[in-house]
């Protein structure tokens, strides 16, 4: 039969040799025990501690944080929290601590138990596995985003080449043919470019960042407006670029195409009825951005009531039978990604300004 004395020796053996943490508190909040884990984590030693070092001064400024397990504990109640811990060694790790009343028959509670387990291990792989699927996330936007140019922006250069076929077969004349094969070459020409883009893209949705490089911001905006000659001629738009021909920005191609096509249709489709829209595209320079700013004169919208919903999916607010919604979600989206910012000034019946703020620089 073991001695008691014997029974004491085994079980301190044994809580010695368990990695997580134990002890002992009284209900004065002194140490009555604490195995070699608990004294190692604290930097304490056996006679230094047990039967003398009250709880307080054991924690420091952990003190407040844990009162209330330690008050709740004291009531009988037992308590289980996470909490970042100093290690002696000076590093910071995660905890998961539970606390377990010592009552008395008579139901008085004459202390606590303490279980500390480190698990700074398993919150490492928490983050982990977080960094992952935020990955995992951004992938399948940008995947979303790439399906959404093709189905949304490549649109426009159907519908022109539509229009310019069908004023082809009622051309009376060669003059007005050869002029409308030059508008096919032109719309041949940017749907080639937008097809390169977008190659590039495909090649790029493994990587973390979109693959951006220097453009010409004047020159996209002609190729737009070139793209869209048949729209613009068709509403008897007028596009004003005053732009300078100097202004570079450091951006996705195929993210600015789409962007510059999306303001530029809206503005064009979305025009005040009885007045020929008119848009102008200028920027300037702000610390280290540089602001396009895209103004018009078309039927604008109340921000007050749809300002919120402004760049959401699926959200249309002019009721035109042809619009999707997703235009401007697309774009904003766009814009973000590449690292900018977008603002909306507009009131109905006047007119609505984009101003868009891409960096300047790499």
């Amino acid at each position: 039969m073991l001695t008691q004395d014997y029974s004491k020796h085994l079980a301190n053996t044994v809580a010695d040799h368990i990695s997580a943490m134990l002890a002992y508190w009284d209900k004065n909040l002194i140490c009555r025990f604490a195995n070699v884990s608990y004294l190692e984590w604290f930097g304490q030693k056996h006679e230094d501690m047990v039967n003398k070092m009250a709880l307080p001064e054991l924690l420091g400024s952990l003190f407040e944080k844990n009162l209330p397990y330690i008050t709740e504990v004291l009531k009988g109640n037992v308590q289980t929290f996470e909490r970042e811990i100093p290690h002696s060694s000076g590093k910071i790790r995660h905890s998961l601590a539970s606390y377990y009343p010592d009552i008395a028959d008579d139901g008085e509670v004459k202390g606590f138990f303490v279980h500390v387990a480190d698990v700074s291990p398993i919150k490492k792989l928490e983050k982990e596995l977080m960094l992952t699927n935020e990955t995992i996330n951004q992938q399948n936007k940008r995947l979303l985003n790439f399906a959404n140019i093709i189905s949304h922006n490549l649109k426009s250069y159907s519908g022109n080449l539509s229009s310019v076929l069908d004023l082809l077969t009622l051309a009376e004349t060669e003059s007005e043919r050869n002029e409308l094969i030059n508008y096919l070459q032109s719309i041949a020409k940017g749907f080639g470019s937008t097809v390169n883009h977008l190659n590039e893209i495909v090649k790029a949705q493994n990587q973390v960042n979109i693959k951006s490089e220097q453009i010409n911001l004047h020159d996209y905006v002609e190729q737009t407006v070139d793209t869209l000659r048949m729209q613009i001629a068709s509403s008897h738009s007028t596009i004003i670029n005053i732009i300078e021909k100097d202004v570079t920005l450091f951006v996705n191609p195929a993210y600015i195409e789409s962007i510059l096509l999306n303001f530029l249709t809206n503005a064009i489709k979305y025009g005040f009825e009885g007045r020929p829209p008119i848009i102008e595209l200028s920027c300037c320079c702000q610390e280290d951005k540089i602001m396009l700013i895209i103004k018009d004169n078309g039927r604008g919208i109340d921000l007050k009531k749809h300002g919120d919903k402004l760049f959401g999916m699926y959200k249309t607010f002019h009721g035109n039978p042809d619009a999707q919604g997703i235009g401007l979600f697309i774009t904003k989206y766009q814009i973000e990604t590449m690292g900018g910012s977008v603002e909306v000034e507009s009131e109905e019946n006047i007119g609505t300004t984009f101003k868009i703020y891409f960096k300047s620089t790499e």
